[in-house]
């Protein structure tokens, strides 16, 4: 990252150090928040949808940072990908490593704070297909870590049911509130 804690979009590699980018931008805005007594930073947690929700289980994956994480309709494994992603113009046969440093789902060993996946079961996005989570699932759950799985019948990529949209926000709610109780007790 900069200096000033942005991502350095410099560079026609930037995923090659993202992982590193990413990280020290959490680190940097978890520290400056406790340091102002914003919050407990034994108590954060990461989320996002789509490229954010395969940011937040990098950062579970390559930090200690969080204590919980939620992912929705998120791409973790990077070579199912393999023609490019995001700002990544490079193939997966160009750039292997690259492929699978980006990819939570190599890493799914080392994400040790629970997560829950959410994931339409129709996603129409052709690199967020419904398998991306249910792969990742069963990975970390499979190496010892605490993951919960919603699939969300006939949604795509965005739900857009109300009913759909109420169950995603409270199972979020009871996520959070779940893994991110006091630590005092």
């Amino acid at each position: 990252s900069t200096t000033d804690g942005n991502l350095d979009h410099g560079s026609d590699h930037d995923h090659d150090t993202f992982i590193n980018q990413i990280s020290d931008s959490a680190a940097t805005v978890i520290a400056k928040a406790a340091q102002t007594g914003a919050i407990d930073p034994r108590r954060v947690a990461v989320g996002g949808h789509s490229y954010g929700a395969f940011m937040a289980a990098a950062l579970l994956a390559h930090t200690n940072l969080f204590r919980a994480g939620i992912a929705r309709s998120g791409a973790y494994n990077r070579t199912l990908t393999p023609f490019g992603f995001q700002n990544e113009r490079r193939t997966f046969w160009e750039a292997p490593e690259t492929y699978l440093r980006l990819s939570p789902f190599a890493a799914a060993d080392r994400i040790r704070s629970p997560l829950l996946l959410i994931h339409g079961e129709a996603d129409n996005n052709p690199g967020t297909h419904s398998q991306q989570s249910e792969r990742l699932y069963q990975a970390i759950r499979g190496t010892g870590g605490i993951a919960r799985l919603v699939m969300l019948p006939l949604e795509s990529h965005s739900c857009i049911a109300r009913e759909s949209i109420e169950h995603t926000l409270w199972e979020m709610q009871d996520w959070l509130r779940r893994w991110l109780q006091s630590t005092d007790s």
